[in-house]
């Protein structure tokens, strides 16, 4: 495996809505700095819900996109899908939250699913997008910078599968994690997902 794109945004309005959004990202040549709170010089303009520690950096799998790109009929540009790395050979399916990637010096650690949200359908101008991606199951992944470095098209990657229960991304999609039975809460709180949700799971039962 491999990064085959590194993708930075700045603030855009999308057509026909009166507020920016850190969605468009493009391919940059050259190094990128990353720590802890993502890639220096990307935007993150919506915070309640996007960044921060737990989600700082989000990536797909390139057998992901190749196989949208199908389903679409379209070709898809590194960055389309909002992420900030690309990783060849990688198939989103297979991910699960504790998965690392070591890229150099950096080191990943997957926390949570990309959630589709109507940003998302308004980027891709299809107001049934968010369903069509869920209905997918193949969510690209956020994660949080264990080590920081320097991230660039062509470093190698090496994809180190948790050894914990296997709490895959394409299981925690379509539903809301408030309302998880008593074993798959018990679960969620023993994977090191983002705050994010582990706020949400908690959320019925106060426990954390």
């Amino acid at each position: 495996m491999k990064i085959t794109a590194v993708c930075l945004g700045q603030p855009e309005k999308l057509e026909g809505k009166s507020y920016k959004t850190g969605i468009f990202k493009t391919p940059v040549s050259g190094p990128v700095m990353v720590d802890a709170h993502g890639l220096v010089g990307d935007s993150i303009v919506n915070r309640k819900h996007h960044g921060g520690p737990d989600q700082a950096v989000y990536l797909e799998g390139s057998l992901t996109l190749d196989w949208w790109q199908e389903q679409l009929g379209k070709a898809l540009a590194p960055g389309t899908f909002g992420e900030n790395l690309v990783i060849e050979g990688l198939d989103n399916q297979d991910l699960a939250v504790g998965d690392q990637l070591k890229i150099g010096t950096v080191v990943l650690e997957v926390s949570a699913p990309r959630i589709p949200c109507a940003t998302f359908s308004a980027r891709m101008q299809d107001a049934s997008f968010v369903k069509h991606y869920t209905r997918a199951a193949r969510p690209g992944a956020y994660c949080r910078v264990l080590q920081g470095g320097l991230l660039e098209t062509g470093t190698d990657v090496l994809w180190s599968a948790s050894e914990k229960d296997r709490l895959l991304l394409r299981e925690m999609i379509g539903f809301s994690f408030k309302s998880l039975p008593d074993a798959q809460q018990a679960r969620y709180l023993a994977a090191p997902i983002s705050e994010r949700i582990r706020a949400q799971v908690t959320a019925r039962t106060g426990i954390s």
